[in-house]
């Protein structure tokens, strides 16, 4: 899996009562792009070590473990998240390679 550098858009921030809102909106294209290049150039042969699975953004991760409740520290729990939403339909765009891992 490769981690892209940020694509932040824009950021809004706001007040309800005591707490302040940050919405921050990215851009995916480019991500999806590195996976379409990936997916052309990388030597994924069978039988070796090494599998390019995936393209993901630091900040789709981070919400990804955010709606799982995992933390950043917990690696295993990173690479659960990481492979079940890799291997589902919604976001096979973002896969390199098509292997079952």
């Amino acid at each position: 899996m490769s981690l892209n550098t940020s694509t932040l858009i824009k950021e809004k921030v706001s007040f309800e009562g005591d707490d302040m809102i940050i919405k921050k909106t990215f851009d995916g294209s480019q991500m999806l792009r590195d996976a379409a290049y990936a997916r052309e150039v990388t030597q994924n042969s069978f039988g070796s070590d090494h599998k390019h699975v995936g393209h993901v953004s630091l900040e789709k991760l981070g919400v990804w473990l955010k709606e799982a409740g995992v933390e950043w520290t917990d690696t295993q729990a990173v690479k659960d998240v990481v492979k079940k939403k890799l291997m589902s339909n919604e976001f096979s765009k973002l896969r390199v390679w098509e292997g079952s891992y």
